[in-house]
């Protein structure tokens, strides 16, 4: 079921090209679905829940793709990822795979900050289900506009 709702996703948006994403957006949902609904939705800004279900540990991954880090509206973030957000530094492919397969250290290394925490202890285990988890997100909202 989940994988159905991946496909007509994909082809009612045709957001993968715009976002650059490089995964298998499918094989995304099944991961997002089995590792990151504890703690994160995916909720439109007219409130339709894309992904997920009421979580609210983590921030809404809605429209991640782009997006200024830390930047979720409603979400309190950790100092760390709030100073990495003013810095303007965006969520790009590369970075949300290296985050999400080793939060603190991947803050620590883009900080420069050998004692920065995040909020977020879990891991992704395995590279390819980072690269597809980051895919299905690109592909259920399409990036901000520069600037917003």
């Amino acid at each position: 079921m989940t994988r159905l709702i991946a496909a007509f996703i994909l082809m009612a948006t045709p957001v993968l090209a715009e976002t650059h994403a490089t995964g298998d957006a499918a094989a995304g949902a099944d991961q997002f679905a089995r590792q990151c609904t504890a703690c994160h939705v995916v909720r439109s800004p007219e409130g339709q829940t894309l992904a997920g279900r009421n979580a609210q540990t983590g921030p809404n991954l809605h429209g991640l793709a782009g997006r200024t880090i830390g930047a979720a509206e409603g979400y309190r973030y950790s100092e760390a990822m709030a100073a990495l957000g003013a810095t303007g530094a965006v969520w790009e492919e590369a970075d949300f795979v290296a985050y999400v397969q080793n939060p603190t250290a991947w803050l620590r290394t883009a900080l420069g900050d050998r004692t920065a925490r995040g909020k977020m202890a879990y891991k992704v285990r395995d590279l390819q289900d980072a690269v597809d988890i980051y895919a299905y997100l690109a592909a259920l909202a399409p990036e901000p506009d520069a600037g917003s």
